[in-house]
């Protein structure tokens, strides 16, 4: 039993964490891609996850890009991480990102007016238990929610340029321009023509944002993937090398038994590995239920937490609780087919 769990402790470590990171990373694609913006507009250099860079854009480059005839227009946007609430503010002027993004989807209230107003999404609302008229408390400073939008535009919280770049210190500055063409059919040749217009900025791809939310775009994404399945696969391999190895001391005589009649030493090998490897089967299924329990107790509690557990993480989980289970009882199956039956009958 205790090994079963273990292996299901396992395969749950990397399901929730790894979905935890993968679903983390393309939620967040999927909402820079719901602005409706066609390129995102960025210093050179700049990483491709939002929150990470700083703003570094003077303002008045949006007059420039709105000066040429293929852009229908941009808008400036500073984005604020929020590391106690782990979310992205966007600093917005509410005209022209409207014109961009289409324009907010309010479920409840207006477009924030002054400058203590914010708009945040359904999910942040759900996730502090706000409404309407809450107060919110952000880096010290106390903001009174005036709408409540679907979520799925780029942050969770919204607040005028003016005062987000007060609030960030960032005056005048901006972290990225989001730019809707005239004629969106064609993304890859606009930007290679702004490229030659505006020559030293980052230009990407909106609607193919989610795709660039990859481990190979992100620094050190792959790398946690690969420690969390390591140290998972050193927790297998020690439970499941303790308990074969406990087992065979166990079952010494019996072992004795079978060697006088006959069993060979690769038949002994094969029993035992067999025996860790349906215990790890068993230990995979468990694991990966468990995993989907944890998730939606996790999203209950925390619903700005985003998880993604794919077909072939569910696979990599199994196959590493697997290799534990050969890996683990390799040794101890080995010790039990090198001994002597007439000792074995003699262990007590």
């Amino acid at each position: 039993g205790v090994t079963i769990l273990a292996v299901a402790l396992q395969v749950a470590l990397i399901l929730v964490i790894v979905g935890l990171t993968t679903g983390t990373a393309n939620e967040v694609g999927r909402r820079i891609a719901g602005t409706g913006a066609d390129i995102m507009f960025q210093p050179a250099g700049a990483d491709v996850i939002l929150a990470t860079d700083s703003a570094a854009l003077p303002v008045e480059i949006g007059a420039k890009l709105d000066q040429f005839s293929y852009i229908k227009s941009t808008t400036p946007v500073l984005v604020i991480f929020i590391v106690k609430e782990v979310t992205m503010i966007y600093g917005i002027v509410p005209k022209s990102f409207d014109e961009v993004s289409g324009g907010f989807v309010f479920k409840k209230g207006r477009i924030f007016q002054e400058h203590d107003e914010i708009v945040v999404d359904d999910i942040f609302a759900k996730d502090k238990s706000v409404d309407i008229g809450s107060s919110v408390t952000l880096k010290n400073r106390t903001y009174k929610i005036s709408g409540i939008v679907e979520n799925g535009k780029g942050a969770r919280i919204f607040m005028g340029l003016e005062e987000a770049q007060d609030f960030n210190n960032s005056h005048d500055l901006v972290t990225v321009f989001f730019i809707k063409l005239k004629d969106s059919s064609d993304i890859d040749a606009a930007i290679k023509t702004l490229n030659k217009d505006a020559p030293g900025y980052e230009l990407r791809n909106v609607p193919k944002y989610a795709e660039l939310m990859s481990g190979a775009n992100i620094p050190g994404f792959d790398a946690f993937n690969k420690a969390v399945v390591f140290i998972a696969l050193c927790i297998g391999v020690l439970v499941i090398f303790l308990s074969m190895y406990t087992t065979i001391m166990e079952r010494t005589r019996e072992i004795g038994i079978l060697r006088s009649l006959g069993a060979s030493k690769s038949y002994i090998v094969f029993l035992i590995m067999k025996e860790a490897l349906f215990l790890c089967a068993i230990g995979v299924i468990l694991g990966t239920v468990a995993s989907f329990g944890i998730i939606r107790v996790a999203q209950t509690f925390f619903p700005t937490l985003a998880f993604e557990i794919s077909w072939k993480w569910m696979i990599n989980a199994a196959i590493s609780a697997l290799a534990s289970g050969v890996v683990g009882s390799f040794h101890p199956s080995l010790k039990a087919a090198s001994q002597d039956p007439v000792e074995a009958f003699a262990y007590e």
